[in-house]
């Protein structure tokens, strides 16, 4: 079969489409060696995580030549793709389950490749994002995480960049440090703060338990953070993944978490890194799926209120910290 791994322009949305026929082979739950586990031929042996390129990318750094089409855009798939391999341990559900110095060592194996990645000339963005339950479709259960390097902002963090320079040139001020000040003050919805992180449940929250992660001074791009801040980073990640996985008694909560910062090499004084989390379970045997307003209409709905979910999750969250 020929190899398709392209850019496809959406004229309509004016957004980017990734298309590769290379993931249709990648490996979906194998009964077979896992592929992450010590002494495979991708791993080796005597790691404590690890990053690696992705066998089954959307992306590469030598794409094939795109198709062409009389009427329709399409580019180079050019970018790279990678899976952070979080820990030897199979057995291990989720990263909470790590200890926060583990946690921060892969957070520096990250920062590390965000470094590497802003040296490439075609890089404009670092994504790292990371799947939870085999619900929304996670094919290996081994803990990992992946990073995207794009050649384009995603979309929807590139609206929220341009949403906070109009009001960053209108008010003067970064609205995700207004976020934080109106959010500390109310109280209501914040589930873990420390002396240098906060994580709270949006007022416009989309999904069931979702929760935003952000430093509590302005930093926008991930590099920007020392020792100290990826150890601050790793605490509060553990301690709100921790609380999801036990709101509900049955099975741990599906999520997805990604990171938000600026684009590679570009500390913008009016955009806010920060770790947005979509913990997807409505109660213990239904979870919230983007359907008929979300996908066809773009519009979420929310069935409850963000404050009694997050009053919910400040409780188990409480737990985690008493353990």
């Amino acid at each position: 079969m020929k190899n398709i791994s392209e850019l496809r322009w959406d004229p309509l949305l004016g957004e980017w489409v990734l298309v590769s026929n290379l993931r249709t082979f990648r490996p979906w739950l194998p009964s077979t060696a896992c592929p992450f586990c010590p002494g495979s031929p991708e791993t080796g042996q005597g790691w404590k995580a690890l990053i690696l390129k992705n066998k089954f990318p959307m992306l590469s750094e030598e794409p094939p030549s795109p198709s062409r089409h009389v009427f329709y855009k399409t580019d180079l798939a050019e970018g790279a793709c990678f899976v952070v391999v979080e820990t030897p341990e199979h057995s291990l559900d989720d990263l909470s389950d790590l200890p926060i110095n583990h946690i921060t060592y892969v957070l520096e194996l990250i920062k590390d490749k965000a470094i590497e990645a802003s040296t490439r000339s075609y890089a404009k963005y670092f994504l790292w994002f990371r799947n939870k339950g085999v619900e929304i479709g996670v094919s290996l259960t081994h803990p990992h995480s992946q990073i995207y390097v794009t050649p384009f902002i995603p979309v929807k963090i590139e609206r929220e960049i341009d949403n906070s320079r109009r009001y960053y040139e209108r008010v003067g001020k970064c609205i995700h440090c207004e976020i934080i000040s109106q959010e500390l003050m109310e109280w209501v919805r914040v589930i873990y703060k420390d002396e240098g992180w906060v994580a709270f449940t949006p007022f416009y929250a989309r999904w069931p338990f979702e929760v935003h992660i952000y430093p509590l001074r302005h930093v926008s791009l991930l590099t920007e953070l020392n020792r100290s801040d990826l150890a601050g980073l790793s605490k509060a990640l553990k301690t709100v993944l921790c609380g999801l996985k036990n709101v509900f008694k049955k099975k741990p909560m599906p999520y997805v978490f990604v990171l938000h910062q600026s684009p590679l090499n570009e500390a913008l004084p009016y955009y806010h890194l920060h770790v947005e989390i979509y913990g997807m379970g409505m109660d213990e045997d239904k979870l919230k799926h983007a359907a008929g307003m979300e996908l066809g209409g773009g519009n979420f709905t929310y069935d409850s209120t963000p404050e009694l979910n997050a009053l919910t999750l400040r409780k188990t969250v409480g737990e985690c910290l008493k353990e």
